[in-house]
């Protein structure tokens, strides 16, 4: 049917497809035997490591072949006996058994190597590997284990089909089966095949941490963490195998030394010596202001972006093991970087000597810590951070008690000053300018709205109602008790002239440099009107009292005819001018103005009549009798020595008496209210 030149073509292609199969075949035995001789030379491999792993593991190998041996030579009685249903089970998860103990064996060769050969990432998936593969392996026995319980607590009940041979080597079993489920255990101990290699990864952890410092700026606070991501992966996936294997108690002692480490070195660029000032230093809070001011800028800064980084980090690279940890270690930082000192310092001025100024500087630590009150209650909460969270609050408490304890006593203190002498020189007391300036700072925005709340803080601590009025009525009440020392002091002159210098001082320094203030909005408008209507009041009774009667001894009518009463005249005029400026010599006025006004005053009293006096009189008696009258004073000369009155009179060193109170200067203040003289 078919032609013979088809059936020839029909067998080249049989034959050429059986040639290509048998060298397929051929490819495929060479594969294979490549892969046999690989195989055999990891085995060889593998048997040369086992043998050098130590009798721990020979020993383990002989009793899994025993285990092996013995539950096959078990099984072909299984049939004879009841046993057979546990035997059964258990004989199911002996080859996973010992599969698993091989794979252990051979991670545990992988665990020796050095860290650095296979990488962190291929090293720390070994350790996983190796936990996995121990816990199933625990899990394979605590399976297996009762079930050879069972057949042991059979074939002892039925001695009369027990063979002491079977029983003798089901005991064995489990004794292997007991054996190898302790071994996780033992891996994990000290000296056991983890051990070694959580070391590493401790040591490897610290040098990520090393070499990863970094400082945030003082002056330009970072934002980003100071991990890149892949060291933080890294960093990550280390605490994780630690925690894993309760091994997290070094590597947390390295990451706090490390990073609390990290926190001083940038906070010591701040220069904080200050806050180690003792409290004997503190005797003098002008000298500290600027530390203060500095305390509340040092802290936010700590705070806010120092701590808040320590804070952030520490929740990335503790995530996987809870935050618990997290927490503990922030703690550890916070305290071990110097956050304490802070409060220390905060302390120290609170505690310090109970002066005015010191209530300025307790808001200015109030609003501070109110400032950072989010931040705080954020950063430190739970239990690890009960300490911080302690010596704030306390913090606090003392700025807030100390506070208020001065603010109330001010009235007090004021008045207390009452036994003080009043100025030599009539000036303005130094109690009048602390008084005016103090409250009028205190009245600022920034402090009496911080007043504000300290007040209603300390009111809620004692269960009493708040208002506003509360502390305007106080402020009221420091002026009032201030103008009643003004009253008593003026009567403490001998000389009624100088009492009206005294009043006329100080009653136009509270009413010129009050007005536009808050404190003149507290007092009214008709508190002011009355400081200048009692200033004009006693520059009236003054001009009276002292350069207005000069005018009367030169007006008599015998001085016309009369050259030794003109003569007379003149010499009491002179004399009682001489007297006048001597006794007013030391007076000071508080402002320019004051004394301009003053000095106009006297020389409109005095000298047009003196100057009447010469051109009508003394020419015309000296004409008359031929007798010159001795005149001292020109106008001109009198019109200058008034001119040069109520001035500062400079000393060696070329200061004024009275600088500080002739100028509206705000470091008056420094002086506390307790220990002021009223004298400048």
């Amino acid at each position: 049917m078919f032609s013979s030149s088809y059936k020839y073509a029909v067998v080249q292609v049989y034959d050429h497809k059986l040639r290509m199969a048998e060298m397929q075949k051929l490819e495929r035995l060479k594969a294979a035997k490549e892969v046999l001789r690989c195989s055999l030379e990891e085995s060889k491999e593998l048997a040369f490591r086992i043998g050098e792993s130590g009798p721990r593991l020979e020993r383990m190998s002989q009793r899994l072949a025993l285990l092996e041996t013995t539950m096959n030579a078990i099984s072909t009685k299984w049939k004879l006996y009841e046993i057979k249903g546990p035997l059964d089970q258990a004989f199911g998860l002996s080859a996973s058994i010992v599969d698993m103990f091989e794979v252990i064996c051979s991670l545990e060769i992988a665990l020796s190597s050095d860290l650095s050969s296979p990488g962190l990432l291929a090293y720390l998936t070994t350790v996983k590997y190796t936990e996995d593969a121990l816990r199933f392996l625990t899990g394979y026995c605590k399976l297996a284990i009762p079930w050879l319980e069972d057949a042991q607590q059979i074939l002892e009940s039925n001695k009369s089909i027990a063979d002491h041979w079977y029983l003798k080597n089901v005991t064995k079993c489990l004794l292997a089966l007991e054996e190898l489920q302790a071994m996780e255990e033992r891996f994990k101990l000290r000296g056991g095949a983890l051990m070694p290699a959580l070391d590493k990864l401790e040591s490897e952890f610290a040098r990520l941490l090393l070499d990863n410092r970094s400082h945030p700026s003082v002056d330009t606070p970072p934002l980003p963490l100071p991990f890149p991501e892949p060291v933080l992966e890294k960093v990550q996936a280390i605490v994780e195998r630690l925690g894993a294997n309760d091994h997290l108690e070094n590597c947390i002692s390295v990451y706090v030394e490390v990073r609390s480490s990290n926190v001083r070195e940038t906070l010591q660029a701040l220069d904080l010596d200050y806050l180690e000032i003792s409290l004997t230093e503190l005797d003098s809070l002008q000298s500290l202001e600027d530390c203060i001011d500095q305390w509340g800028r040092h802290l936010e800064f700590a705070v806010t972006y120092v701590l808040e980084i320590e804070h952030r980090l520490c929740s990335e690279v503790f995530r996987n093991v809870g935050s618990d940890t997290s927490m503990d270690c922030f703690a550890k930082i916070a305290v071990q970087s110097g956050i304490q000192s802070f409060f220390k310092f905060g302390n120290s001025v609170a505690r310090s000597k109970k002066e005015a100024i010191k209530l300025l500087k307790l808001l200015d630590i109030f609003a501070a810590l109110n400032k950072l009150r989010s931040d705080f209650n954020r950063l430190f909460k739970g239990k690890s951070c009960a300490e911080i969270k302690n010596q704030t609050r306390d913090l606090i408490k003392k700025v807030v008690d100390g506070a208020c304890d001065i603010f109330w006593e001010l009235s007090l203190q004021v008045e207390l000053q009452l036994p003080s002498s009043p100025p030599g020189d009539c000036g303005v007391p130094r109690l009048v300018t602390f008084v005016t300036d103090f409250c009028n700072q205190l009245l600022e925005d920034e402090h009496w709205k911080t007043l504000l709340q300290v007040a209603e803080i300390h009111h809620g601590w004692n269960h009493k109602s708040f208002s506003e009025n509360l502390l305007s009525g106080e402020i009221h009440s420091i002026v009032i008790a201030l103008e009643r020392n003004l009253e008593t002091w003026a009567g403490e002159y001998k000389d009624s002239t100088r009492s009206c210098l005294f009043m006329m001082n100080t009653n136009w320094y509270l009413g010129k440099y009050t007005r536009g203030t808050k404190l003149a909005d507290i007092m009214g408008q008709e508190w002011l009107r009355g400081h200048e209507e009692y200033m004009e009041y006693y520059e009236a009774v003054y001009l009276n009292e002292s350069w207005g009667r000069l005018p009367a001894l030169l007006c008599n009518d015998d001085m016309a005819f009369d050259h030794v009463a003109a003569n007379r005249a003149l010499t009491e005029f002179t004399a009682a001018f001489d007297s006048m400026c001597k006794r007013q010599s030391n007076v000071v006025l508080c402002d320019k103005g004051l004394k301009w006004r003053t000095c106009e005053l006297v020389l409109r009293a005095v000298v047009p009549p003196y100057k009447s006096y010469l051109e009508s009189y003394v020419p015309s008696i000296e004409h008359k009798t031929g007798c010159r009258i001795d005149v001292k004073y020109t106008p001109e000369s009198l019109q200058s020595m008034v001119s040069s009155l109520f001035q500062p009179k400079f000393g060696k060193l070329g200061n004024t008496k009275c600088t500080e109170l002739v100028n509206k200067v705000n470091n008056v203040i420094a002086n506390p209210i307790s220990s002021t003289p009223a004298a400048a």
